[in-house]
């Protein structure tokens, strides 16, 4: 599968808030962070839980993919992201970066 392809598959199923299929495209080191900062979450087991969490909260949450820059080992993403339909959207660039066929790391801005 392309890294592209792994991209699109861990956003659909966050859309569909598919956890079992979502946490199959990370690393089991997958680590997170705010871009230029430190890790803010390491492993597999505290992503897992953090989105159990989320979408627990924000049953109606969703991200709608604006464009996607894929160049060489990166993926990136830019993000309209909704938590439900009365709240206000934001907007993300997700950073994604592999070590073999999975989502290793993990970096976001935030607006």
């Amino acid at each position: 599968m392309s890294r592209e392809a792994v991209v699109q598959g861990q956003l659909d199923a966050y859309n569909a808030q598919d956890l079992a299929t979502f946490v199959t495209l990370f690393d089991d080191g997958i680590t997170i962070s705010d871009l230029n900062g430190e890790p803010n979450l390491k492993g597999l087991d505290a992503y897992r839980e953090r989105h159990e969490g989320l979408f627990a909260q924000f049953p109606q949450n969703r991200a709608e993919l604006l464009s996607r820059i894929v160049v060489g080992n990166t993926v990136i993403d830019h993000e309209r992201v909704f938590r439900s339909p009365d709240a206000t959207p934001f907007e993300v660039a997700a950073i994604y970066s592999f070590a073999g066929d999975k989502i290793a790391r993990v970096d976001f801005v935030k607006a």
